[in-house]
């Protein structure tokens, strides 16, 4: 049988995932062509194609970024966590997905991205394959699989600006993405690549730098392990003095998208990388 993986190697079975295909009559699910070798699957969870057009064109008229991100990514909260959602990998056709029922840490911050960039439903979508596939350009070989390949290949909406707030705590590393330490790879048939990584260490993030970080930053939480630039990520929101992560947490007692106090949970971890739309 085939198996499908996901952007950080999880991997499903391809008969679960094709199991949603049985299911096109239900409300919200959309298996359509869009190009002679292209399928779009649509799951618009409790959501009309109508109701997210409002949200989306409520959202366009708030003219700060934070705060737009805040009022989208605020309607995903509760949503249920859910991983390899994405159709795709090196033996199997790609899939352009939108799942808004079920969603990892990083399909729910491109969710939340491609809706900040645009002004009705197809924007969305347009925005979405723009965002997920370098230069929109839609295959598994081009989708953005790591985190740190949101500044380059969107460099137009989203930069690096973990310097910037990190300053002289800010560390330097080079990893070459993609390789395992063993000389392997977490996805097969993705060239590795050699990217310099900065991060700021979680025990350097003090008042100062939490300061610094803003509404609808996005937050990578570094990883130390050969090979990945970060393991998870989420939004930084702040609601008075108070600053939280807003994330799909795969943690067993959540299951779903929450908002959680920052420091507290990034206090165990390596660090953080910090992106900014703009």
């Amino acid at each position: 049988m085939k198996r499908i993986q996901s952007r950080f190697g999880l991997i499903v079975s391809l008969a679960s995932v094709l199991g949603i295909f049985c299911m096109l009559p239900f409300h919200g699910i959309t298996l359509s062509q869009i190009a002679d070798n292209e399928k779009e699957v649509i799951i618009l969870g409790k959501w009309t194609e109508d109701e997210l057009e409002n949200i989306i064109r409520d959202s366009s008229k708030i003219a700060d970024i934070g705060e737009r991100i805040d009022f989208l990514s605020k309607e995903f909260l509760n949503t249920k966590y859910k991983e390899s959602t994405l159709i795709g990998d090196i033996n199997t056709p790609e899939v352009f997905v939108i799942n808004l029922k079920g969603m990892d840490c990083f399909t729910y911050i491109d969710y939340v991205e491609a809706m900040r960039l645009s002004a009705s439903f197809p924007d969305f979508k347009g925005n979405l394959k723009r965002l997920r596939y370098q230069s929109g350009k839609f295959d598994f070989l081009t989708r953005n699989h790591f985190y740190t390949d949101w500044p380059v290949f969107n460099k137009d909406h989203v930069r690096d600006v973990t310097k910037e707030v990190g300053g002289t705590k800010t560390k330097t590393v080079e990893k070459v993405l993609n390789q395992k330490e063993d000389g392997t790879y977490f996805l097969r048939g993705i060239p590795t690549k050699r990217r310099e990584i900065k991060y700021i260490p979680s025990d350097a993030i003090d008042d100062e730098i939490i300061a610094g970080l803003k509404t609808g930053d996005y937050i990578g939480i570094y990883s130390d392990i050969s090979g990945l630039d970060v393991s998870h990520n989420g939004i930084i929101i702040k609601k008075g003095d108070k600053t939280y992560f807003r994330h799909a947490s795969s943690r067993e007692e959540n299951r779903k998208v929450v908002d959680e106090d920052f420091k507290n949970y990034i206090s165990n971890k390596p660090g953080i990388v910090v992106f900014r739309p703009y």
